[in-house]
């Protein structure tokens, strides 16, 4: 497997891959990650479909994007996916897979149409007061020290941050700014997670800093997660007669580990009742999902809290994961990831509104109309006072395709799960949906005397509990995480959220399937390009833009500067006065 980036290789087919005839593939899971890497194994692989199976423990695929309605619940949606131009791996993949509403394109088309026509923009990103403008004015509000500790860390060495928390690369300079509140919301890191993660986020996501403060690089899907995505994606698989083998958990995977071999022999599954053995040669490959952002998630009701399941299910992504390691020390380190899930938990609601009470509120602050059927809030609004940190967004209506002309369903999630209401005098992991409800009425703005009226009667909130949802930015190190295609594996490959590969991110749509990517293309040593991790972090544009967007459009001649350090400025203005240099720094506002 090999890294490519432009034209040459993006357009091209691959060849049909030396033997592959004889190879059959097991998937162990069907989130993201997995569905991707059957669409590689048939597209790309060309594997005859009816030789593909997907083991999955649950009825329905999917796994952490979601987006269900459940009789006698209501409409779910654990979480919400941000799309970036640049998931390179994504478009390269969905630029294939047909859509299920219209004939004759592709999702990927659906997708580009969609956000070139309602471009996403937010016109409130943060309130104070119960529905007042928090007055971010778009700005991040840093100190030239501030900006420095950022700067520092981009240019940091990885292995010089294994461990190391956030709190203790960034001081209150940063972490009481706009910045870290646009950040921590959007991408639900906390002061203790991983600062290496927050550093491979800072270059992956370099060319973006700008539309932190207003979401404008950010697109959205049509409808949630599940019917835009996973859908269309499980369409193309059973188009190829792809086989799925529901109710049917993989509770084990023995390996024969050598010096120089490492070999998956059997799969171990629970069926029925029945644990059934799945013989492995050399030519079954097998891709295990490991770990699980959603694992022990579950659900709580309007008049019920979500319990918060802590301790590791038998059979589970984590069991599995940690009987796997057990094997070999190249299969990674499970506890380091999930043994405190109460620094890796928050929560979620889904809330539909039933009647015209609560709109007006959702349109006095997202300032467009929410049933238009174009962008509503454009992302995330943080209530920045909130115990919680409470943040909530309603996306493009409907969200669901049965979902009632006269209903809204949105989001809300908090960071603080342990920390008493603002209204609601209880923790939010202690709350009903309709407590829930009640804390987000009451940070809209809604009269304290009809917030209990509206929360039982004008809306269904449905939690859910995540113990787990930020596992993966707990603090690491190099091994913690399986490679991809571990040294000397010759039928299995890891997949998903806790595989490590080069330079990209987890939490994103793009890590998942990159990770299905170049899985399949290592194991059937496919001969054309994964794309490249899109390389802004290097382009010397991107970077010099973000250096003036994360001071609000200050020049480098404006900062707080010595007496020898404005002299050392000037004499390197002076060197590069008359050249492009100089016309570069002018362009970019630097100077």
């Amino acid at each position: 497997m090999y890294y490519s980036s432009g034209n040459y290789e993006a357009f091209a087919r691959p060849e049909k891959p030396e033997g592959v005839d004889s190879k059959s593939a097991y998937l162990v899971g069907s989130g993201l990650g997995a569905i991707a890497a059957a669409c590689f194994l048939v597209r790309d692989g060309q594997m005859d479909g009816e030789k593909v199976h997907i083991l999955e423990k649950d009825p329905i695929p999917g796994g952490a994007c979601d987006g269900y309605h459940y009789d006698n619940l209501g409409y779910v949606m654990r979480g919400g996916r941000e799309m970036d131009n640049h998931f390179e791996c994504m478009w390269d993949l969905f630029r294939s897979i047909p859509s299920i509403e219209t004939k004759g394109v592709s999702v990927l088309d659906e997708y580009y149409w969609l956000n070139k026509h309602d471009p996403n923009y937010s016109l409130m990103r943060a309130t104070v007061n119960q529905g007042e403008d928090a007055g971010t004015d778009g700005k991040f509000a840093l100190s030239d020290k501030g900006a420095l500790e950022i700067m520092k860390l981009f240019f940091t060495p990885e292995e010089d941050l294994y461990e190391k928390r956030i709190d203790e690369v960034f001081d209150e300079e940063v972490l009481n700014s706009n910045f870290w509140m646009y950040w921590r919301t959007m991408f639900a890191f906390e002061n203790w997670h991983s600062a290496l993660e927050m550093k491979l986020y800072l270059k992956r996501f370099i060319h973006h800093v700008g539309g932190l403060p207003d979401f404008r690089a950010l697109r959205f899907t049509k409808y949630n997660q599940y019917e835009s995505m996973i859908l269309p994606m499980i369409e193309y698989l059973k188009s190829y007669h792809v086989q799925f083998h529901y109710l049917t958990k993989v509770v084990n995977v023995e390996f024969d580990i050598r010096k120089d071999r490492k070999i998956a022999k059997h799969i171990l599954v629970e069926r029925d009742g029945k644990e059934e053995h799945i013989d492995l040669t050399e030519n079954d490959l097998v891709f295990l999902t490991n770990g699980g952002c959603v694992e022990n998630s579950s659900l709580g009701d309007q008049n019920h809290p979500a319990p918060f399941h802590a301790e590791i299910k038998k059979g589970g992504g984590w069991d599995l994961w940690r009987k796997i390691a057990a094997q070999d020390p190249a299969f990674g380190h499970p506890d380091k990831f999930c043994c405190n899930p109460e620094q890796s938990n928050w929560m979620s609601a889904t809330v539909t509104t039933l009647d015209d009470r609560i709109p007006p509120y959702i349109r006095k602050i997202c300032k467009r109309d929410p049933f238009s059927g174009r962008v509503v809030t454009g992302g995330i609004v943080t209530a920045k006072d909130s115990n919680w940190l409470l943040s909530w967004t309603f996306n493009r209506q409907p969200q669901f395709r049965d979902q009632p002309e006269n209903q809204l369903v949105g989001w809300i999630y908090g960071l603080f799960t342990d920390k008493p209401g603002n209204y609601v005098k209880k923790t939010m992991r202690a709350c009903t949906g309709k407590e829930i409800c009640m804390e987000w009425l009451y940070h809209m703005g809604v009269p304290v005397s009809g917030i209990d009226h509206l929360a039982e009667n004008s809306a269904n909130t449905v939690p859910c509990m995540m113990p787990y949802i930020t596992a993966f930015f707990m603090p690491r190190s190099a091994g913690d995480r399986p490679a991809v295609v571990p040294q000397g594996a010759v039928n299995f490959a890891f997949l998903g959220q806790f595989a490590e590969t080069a330079r990209d991110t987890i939490f994103t749509t793009e890590y998942s399937i990159r990770t299905g990517m170049e899985a399949v293309y290592s194991l059937l040593r496919i001969d054309r390009g994964v794309p490249e991790v899109w390389g802004s972090a290097y382009d010397l544009r991107d970077l010099l833009s973000a250096t003036v967007q994360l001071r609000d459009g200050k020049k480098i001649t404006d900062m707080d500067q010595g007496l020898i350090e404005k002299l050392a400025l000037k004499a390197i203005l002076k060197k590069v006065g008359g050249t492009d240099i100089e016309k570069l720094l002018k362009e970019y506002h630097v100077i």
